[in-house]
């Protein structure tokens, strides 16, 4: 009962207001009326806030998604940036393995290995030859 009763003595100073700037046409008093009700939180009370609560509910849920979405995107960029670090680092391991491989291929290499560990190999003096099959027809 006694909140109805200061609802309608808000409402009632509300009107008297509304009307007072009204017909002075003050400006700069409705900013500080703004900034008066914005504060007390009078504001909320009013039809026009209570006829665009719905919109006001969605414009706050869009926010917070777009928020949400734009962490997500962050976290994602930051993760894919790390990925191409270590891929990078990947395809340096393997150049240098591939590089260390062929190093140790050479016919050179395997030379000075042989002698090193004193084996008695020597390299072959007779050229290498393919031993040809024919094919038999039918």
């Amino acid at each position: 009962m006694l909140n109805c009763a200061l609802r309608k003595k808000n409402k009632m100073e509300d009107d008297k207001r509304s009307k007072k700037l009204k017909a002075t046409g003050n400006r700069k008093g409705s900013y500080k009326v703004f900034l008066n009700e914005l504060l007390d939180g009078s504001f909320m009370t009013k039809d026009v806030m209570r006829r665009n609560a719905g919109l006001l509910l969605l414009v706050v849920g869009l926010t917070i998604v777009y928020i949400s979405n734009h962490y997500a995107v962050i976290m994602r960029l930051s993760e894919i940036d790390s990925l191409q670090k270590e891929l990078t680092e990947a395809k340096y391991e393997a150049l240098t393995r591939t590089s260390d491989l062929m190093r140790e291929s050479r016919q050179s290499f395997v030379q000075d290995m042989i002698t090193q560990k004193g084996l008695l190999l020597e390299n072959s003096t007779i050229p290498p030859y393919t031993i040809a099959k024919e094919i038999e027809e039918k």
